[in-house]
């Protein structure tokens, strides 16, 4: 366990989120069309507003935005997982392609993301810095396949991705 004397210092804005953000509450303006909607189950409403947090704290460590990432792609597995029950990422994108919930292009996307999570889970990525804009862009992807996923058969037009 890490111990310390020292007081926690208050958080410092990272530098490289200057590129994208002046002040941290230009966070919320490129987080706020990452809407999450209320019809999905709770666990994973409750892992995308974890993403939305993590992209806003990128502001003060540039490594909260690929964090938000991999808890994006743990949100599109549970959605999954509530709808197949399968037993893995990789054959729930399966069979949802084969159905015709995904398009070719939305499983590729998935795997390429199951790929990163895959190598954080195993430890064979560790802390990489991410620009905001892509963390947002892949968070909003999985956002769209999962608000996908819980419209399908409503037929309703998701948008999630922001300008």
């Amino acid at each position: 366990m890490y111990t310390s004397s020292a007081d926690l210092p208050w958080p410092v804005p990272d530098p490289r989120a200057r590129h994208w953000a002046g002040q941290f509450s230009d966070m919320h303006t490129i987080v706020e069309p990452l809407k999450v909607p209320q019809s999905l189950p709770v666990n994973v409403q409750r892992l995308f507003e974890t993403c939305r947090e993590l992209l806003r704290f990128s502001y003060y460590h540039l490594e909260f935005g690929p964090a938000a990432v991999y808890t994006s792609i743990t949100a599109v597995e549970a959605a999954l997982r509530e709808r197949y029950q399968g037993r893995n990422l990789n054959e729930m994108i399966g069979t949802a392609l084969a159905d015709g919930t995904l398009t070719a292009e939305q499983a590729d996307r998935l795997h390429a993301g199951r790929q990163i999570r895959n190598r954080y889970s195993h430890g064979r990525t560790m802390h990489p810095a991410m620009a905001i804009p892509f963390a947002v862009q892949l968070v909003a992807v999985a956002l769209e396949v999962v608000a996908l996923l819980d419209t399908s058969d409503s037929g309703e037009d998701v948008g999630t991705h922001p300008a």
